[in-house]
């Protein structure tokens, strides 16, 4: 795996999305109110649009969660789960703050 500086962490505000082409994949950066980060890809499944990191956070009981912004269809944030549709996920990545810069890891 490589790691890529993406942005520093006050650029994402909390229960928002912020979108990042990291080595020419889109990618959606969250942070939860309690700060947690979560990366995920940025394309819908459903729709195939690049809006995932416009879509609503939230939880389902103690799950962050994110829902598309286009069909509300809800993904569990740690897994890529859809928690609507069996079998549909979105693509997850592993992400750290390292001193204030946010970073995404992506296999090579």
């Amino acid at each position: 795996m490589k790691w890529f500086s993406v942005c520093t962490v006050e650029k994402i505000q909390p229960e928002r999305g912020v979108a990042a082409l990291v080595d020419d994949m889109q990618i959606a950066l969250i942070k939860t109110y309690d700060g947690a980060l979560f990366a995920v890809g940025n394309k819908d499944p459903f729709a195939g649009a690049q809006v995932m990191s416009r879509g609503i956070v939230g939880t389902r009981g103690e799950t962050p969660t994110l829902a598309s912004p286009l069909h509300k269809q809800v993904y569990d944030l740690r897994t890529g789960e859809c928690l609507d549709v069996p079998g549909v996920r979105l693509p997850t990545f592993p992400v750290r703050c390292e001193n204030g810069i946010v970073e995404v890891a992506l296999s090579t």
